[in-house]
């Protein structure tokens, strides 16, 4: 019989071999976080804006996260879009990082299948 974790960590072993294939630079563990927040928040269908994401206390400094959504954007894991007020910008996941969670999801059924 398989445990639980030995599904995770054949996940873990999948999502390694992703990482030389994705078309995206890699992110720093607080980029992640970043990108998995707004993963979430697109999930649900809720605004995301700039400003937003700059309130959020335990990310770090305004200043900070500001320069870590401006890599993002230059790496291509997000884009900012308008809004109707031209001062805020919604955060949003381009068509290469769904496209990242995808391949994520294939390796996480992938994983389970196989256990």
């Amino acid at each position: 019989m398989t445990r639980p974790a030995d599904i995770y960590l054949r996940f873990l072993q999948l999502t390694d071999t992703l990482r030389g294939l994705t078309s995206l630079p890699s992110l720093d563990p607080l980029e992640e976080r970043i990108l998995a927040l707004v993963a979430r928040a697109s999930q649900a269908h809720e605004r995301l804006s700039v400003r937003d994401m700059m309130a959020r206390s335990e990310l770090g400094s305004p200043a900070m996260l500001h320069a870590r959504l401006k890599s993002m954007r230059e790496k291509g894991w997000v884009s900012l879009a308008d809004t109707d007020d031209a001062r805020r910008k919604q955060i949003e996941l381009t068509q290469a990082a769904l496209l990242h969670f995808d391949d994520l999801s294939a390796c996480l059924v992938k994983a389970a299948r196989n256990g």
